[in-house]
């Protein structure tokens, strides 16, 4: 009896064309697969973006109402009604140095340190960059020349006229 080959021809043309099938369709179904990813991702985007949007619905609604705008208008701005008398309370510990020095706790770092300058009215900050960008700068000293380099050329035309 003849030995039978081990890959008939038959065989071999099957794996071709199964080699050839998957070469074809890898691209397509890499595009596929990536595309379903960017889907997923723009529609969470798009839900992030709507949330987003009904949020600043809801605020603009709360801006609509006239004790919404007094209430932000007391605590942003300092104002008061007619008749009212405004007071800040500030915090003695935050603006004594020497207790700040003296072991107390560093400054906050974060959210919390920006509440130390709202406590502020805006004028004056405003007011204070004006004052600062009215003043004079610093005067500076006149550069010293150097002693050990040689003194300046004069230029012929001007030497010093000697009147005796």
């Amino acid at each position: 009896m003849a030995a039978r080959p081990r890959f008939t021809s038959r065989a071999t043309v099957l794996v071709l064309v199964l080699c050839s099938l998957v070469a074809i369709l890898a691209y397509p179904t890499r595009q596929f697969i990536s595309q379903r990813s960017e889907i997923t991702a723009q529609r969470a985007r798009a839900d992030h973006a709507r949330e987003q949007v009904e949020q600043l619905r809801r605020e603009k609604a709360r801006w609509q109402d006239p004790e919404y705008v007094k209430a932000q208008a007391r605590t942003r701005l300092h104002y008061a009604m007619p008749g009212e008398t405004p007071y800040i309370a500030v915090d003695p510990a935050a603006q004594d140095p020497v207790k700040s020095s003296q072991g107390a706790p560093p400054p906050a770092q974060g959210p919390a340190a920006g509440t130390v300058k709202a406590a502020r009215p805006w004028y004056a900050s405003v007011w204070d960059s004006v004052d600062a960008a009215a003043a004079p700068p610093p005067p500076t000293a006149p550069a010293q020349p150097d002693p050990s380099s040689p003194p300046a050329p004069v230029p012929a035309g001007d030497s010093p006229s000697h009147d005796h």
